[in-house]
């Protein structure tokens, strides 16, 4: 720190007549007057060693102070202080914002203090008068004096309040709210604070005047843990930081401790696995940051609820015996950060992930009997709300093994695991072996619990030392042992990703059905049937749906899904109707994917973290179905709350798709582009793939790279049957290149004949496709008669599902075609109207597209690589980057450069670029 900033500034506190002190007043002796003002206080805190500049904080700061109000709030540790006073620090045209750091203690008056002359530093440094502050808290003509200069100055003045939390008192800044109302929005404040301060906040969220940073921006993405390790000389393996910064919830402080520790171990990847919150540098940081700063309520409940991964206000409430756990977990989740809420209705809470590890050390003190009825309260909540699994884990830790076995018998189906389960934790103590000998299901049990948590190896001991124990079992027992055992063989086999196995144990669990013999009661035994068809039929859909073989899925998760619902197991049952929400969604049935959807996100079971990746799975349905109906807004939206699904690679696929679609409509085709080739790396199955393919195409047929479309679609048709459906989507596209290339001729050799009755099979967006093109084609031929048939066979098949970005995103033909088709009649004339209005509004701002006319102004035209490279020019990329973007040498860009050049008369890139603009080439 520079030496004049380790000076304290003396300030009188008898009657300052002259309104201010000069800098060069003597300072009164020490015991009178006023006590002194610290300039440390008054300048940003001193940052950390090593820091680590954060671009994206720093720019949303840089945006927020153009508006009145901004908030970081977050609990200890989030990076508050080091954020702000790195963002103060930052080099601007414009003076530094004045600086005061609030302290525990401070009163009205003392705070006033430290904004007085924080304030007339502020004013000093830029040339004009500084405005009269007032040294102790203002009257109010002295507030209108003060917010009157303020409101005549040039340029406002950014005031940051750090650590604004310790400031309890409303009235102390009822004088600031002041301030910011009638300076005309010349002072900025920017507050620093673990919660909310004593500020009209509600009144500025209403207004649009406040700007909120909060513990999810400040968290650490997976880059920036890279570069802090990497600053702090820690060589952790790239595949590890994802799973540190699951570890620390991207924590900046638990990350900092995190790369302290890692830098003194051998194999830090190991380390990462080990760090955790019960650690004694963290344990204390928690301890004397976080839990002492909570009321005793506060910090009771949470203890006790750590019992439990993730609670909402009923378990809480049922865990704790107390009647407003509840809402003493809405007012600790208020500032997030170390209790998060997902949502829901009710809303789910569950604890930062070191800070679970620091309570549940904590709960792993109490007596063993006060511990055993926290598990047996937990275990009773979850068995009454339909949550086996969770039941079943608690059962298993408070020793009650009858209860534990009694919901393997009864609730088997619901134990099976599915992709992206809450993690459950340690895992119960084993039960005895004279247990185990008596009742075999108990070591079931405890297998199946290791399941759910994804501890295969665990799950398979327990597997075996129960067959060890089974083989005396009288003979009805013995069967219905056998269904338990295949059911977990079957989950294993599941979990290792071994499909064959899958398959095989499937078989043999549906084998385990009971026959009904003459005589017998058809009802008898119809429950664990339909179980077993649901738990069978589940796992082979997923694995179908794994390869890619979305048809089999989609009949594996219908038939599983009404099994599940005739046995009443509501866990099995969202599983099958998400994914066969997604599946409706890819064959373009836009009204049941909708439908199933919506049911799978109201259902109960579609609630807390322990649903997130089904709710995901139905998310994206929607997403696709907003695509297809040009609802990009809606279809970001449920994008983005698709997240946890987008881990599987075939919905990655199907996200990429729709991802690609809103990104090319916002002008960002690399990007499109880019998604696009990351999905078809690694898609499974055929079908997908060409999709993907198709869409690329696509792209770099409107970049005008018609070429390398042509290519990437030949030789995907050269690997699949020309009869099915992948070769019906790739002929598609391959008929739109060339209707773009101007090869009308070369498009109906490549379009598919999309009225053949094997056609119905295909998925509807590529019949739609199909028609759509074979109507303009006719109409560019024509024949006007065909064309208006073909369409209206379109629109029969679009305007159910509610297709509309079919229509409106086509080339500029099908919005003639339609209006022409308006005045000829259809059935449709409403629906075509508004199409041909959409169209309209969409093409409004964009350029005109190349026509015949203005490239004939040209001696020689530009060729369709030039074209693309030509649309290049207009950014601010190099001809390096250029050459990236498009995988081309940097001589190669040069030369068609040096080309469009000669041929557009041009001598530099912005010449060429405006000409292009005069002849419509762009």
């Amino acid at each position: 720190m520079p030496e004049e900033a380790e000076r304290v500034e003396v300030t009188s506190t008898g009657p300052d007549r002259s309104g201010t002190r000069g800098a060069g007043d003597p300072a009164p002796p020490t015991g009178v007057g006023r006590p002194p003002l610290l300039a440390s206080r008054l300048a940003p805190a001193a940052l950390p060693e090593p820091l680590l500049v954060r671009p994206r904080l720093l720019d949303r700061l840089d945006q927020a102070v153009a508006g009145p109000v901004t908030l970081v709030a977050a609990p200890a540790g989030w990076g508050k202080t080091t954020l702000l006073a790195s963002w103060a620090r930052a080099d601007r045209a414009e003076p530094p914002p004045a600086w005061v750091a609030v302290e525990e203690g401070d009163t009205g008056e003392r705070l006033w203090s430290y904004l007085a002359a924080a304030l007339r530093a502020a004013a000093e440094g830029v040339p004009e008068e500084g405005p009269p502050v007032p040294d102790s808290p203002p009257r109010p003509d002295q507030l209108e004096l003060l917010a009157a200069a303020l409101a005549a100055r040039e340029r406002p003045v950014r005031l940051v309040l750090d650590d604004l939390h310790r400031i309890t008192d409303p009235a102390a800044l009822t004088g600031l709210e002041f301030l910011l109302r009638h300076t005309e929005g010349r002072l900025r404040l920017v507050a620093g604070a673990r919660g909310d301060p004593p500020l009209p906040l509600h009144r500025w969220r209403l207004a649009g005047e406040l700007t909120e940073v909060g513990p999810d921006d400040l968290a650490f993405t997976d880059d920036e843990v890279a570069d802090l390790l990497v600053a702090h000389a820690v060589p952790l393996p790239a595949a590890a930081v994802p799973r540190l910064r699951e570890r620390t919830g991207g924590w900046p402080a638990g990350l900092r401790f995190a790369a302290l520790a890692l830098r003194a171990q051998a194999d830090p990847a190991r380390g990462v696995e080990r760090f955790g919150g019960d650690q004694p540098d963290v344990a204390g940081y928690l301890r004397d940051e976080v839990l002492t700063r909570l009321d005793p309520a506060a910090r009771d409940v949470l203890r006790r609820a750590a019992v439990a991964v993730a609670v909402c206000a009923d378990l809480a409430e049922a865990v704790t015996g107390r009647a407003d756990a509840g809402q003493v977990l809405a007012d600790v989740a208020r500032t997030g950060g170390f209790l998060r809420q997902d949502g829901g209705n009710p809303p789910w809470y569950r604890c930062h992930p070191l800070l679970a590890d620091l309570l549940r050390d904590e709960l792993g003190r109490l007596p063993a009997e006060e511990l055993r009825d926290l598990h047996l309260r937990a275990a009773g909540w979850y068995a009454g709300n339909d949550r086996p699994a969770e039941a079943l884990r608690h059962a298993l830790a408070g020793g009650e093994w009858n209860r534990a076995t009694e919901l393997l018998i009864t609730r088997w189906p619901e134990l099976a695991p599915y992709e992206g389960e809450v993690p459950a934790g340690p895992p119960p103590p084993e039960p005895p072996a004279d247990a185990v000998r008596r009742d075999p299901e108990l070591a079931l049990a405890c297998a199946a619990e290791r399941a759910y948590a994804g501890d295969a190896d665990a799950a398979g001991h327990h597997l075996r030392r129960a067959a060890e124990h089974a083989r005396g079992l009288p003979a009805p027992r013995r069967d219905r042992f056998r269904r338990l055992a295949t059911a977990l063989e079957l989950t294993l086999a599941r979990l290792a990703g071994d499909h064959a196995a899958v398959r095989g144990s499937a078989a043999r669990l549906l084998a385990t059905r009971t026959a009904i013999g003459p005589g017998d009661d058809p009802r008898a035994g119809a429950g664990e049937d339909a179980d077993t068809r649901a738990v069978a039929g589940t796992a082979l859909g997923l694995v179908s749906l794994a390869e890619g073989e979305l048809a089999a899925a989609r009949d594996r998760f219908a038939e599983a899904r009404a099994a599940a619902r005739e046995a009443g197991r509501p866990r099995t049952e969202l599983v099958d109707a998400s994914r066969s929400a997604l599946l409706d969604a890819a064959r373009g049935e836009l009204r049941a994917a909708e439908r199933a959807a919506r049911a799978a996100l109201g259902a109960p079971a579609c609630q807390g973290w322990s649903s997130r990746l089904d709710c995901g799975y139905a998310y994206l349905a929607l997403a696709l179905v907003a695509c297809h109906r040009d609802e990009p807004a809606e279809a970001a939206a449920h994008l983005a709350l698709a997240g946890p699904a987008t881990g599987q690679p075939e919905a990655a696929a199907l996200a990429a798709l729709c991802r690609a679609e809103l990104l090319a409509a916002d002008g960002r085709s690399a990007a499109a582009l880019r998604a696009l080739t990351e999905a078809r790396d690694r898609a499974p199955g055929p079908e997908l793939a060409a999709w993907l393919t198709a869409a690329e195409a696509r792209l770099r047929a409107d970049a005008g790279d018609g070429d390398t479309a042509r290519s990437l679609l030949t030789d995907a048709l050269r690997g699949v049957d020309a009869e099915s459906a992948e070769a019906a989507a790739l002929g598609v596209a391959l008929a739109r290149v060339e209707l773009r290339a101007g090869s009308p001729r070369a498009a109906r050799q490549a379009l598919p004949d999309w009225a053949t009755p094997a056609a119905r099979s295909w998925p509807l967006p590529v019949r739609l496709a199909a028609g759509l093109l074979d109507a303009v084609l006719a109409g560019d031929g024509g024949d006007e008669r065909r064309a208006g048939r073909v369409l209206e066979q379109v629109l029969d098949l679009a305007a159910p599902e509610g297709y509309r970005r079919l229509f409106t995103r086509a080339e500029r033909g099908v919005r003639d075609l339609l209006a022409a088709h308006l005045d000829s009649g259809t059935a449709h004339w409403a629906a075509v109207s508004e199409l041909v209005r959409g169209a309209d509004e969409r093409r409004a701002d964009e350029p005109a597209e190349r026509s015949g006319g203005p490239e004939r102004a040209l001696d020689e035209p530009l060729t369709e690589r030039e074209l693309t490279i030509l649309r290049y020019l207009q950014s601010i990329l190099s001809n390096v980057e250029i050459a990236s973007e498009l995988s081309l040498s940097v001589n190669t860009v040069k030369t068609h450069v040096r080309n469009i050049y000669r041929k557009l008369d041009a001598t530099r890139r912005r010449e060429a670029v405006r000409r292009a603009r005069e002849l419509r080439l762009i």
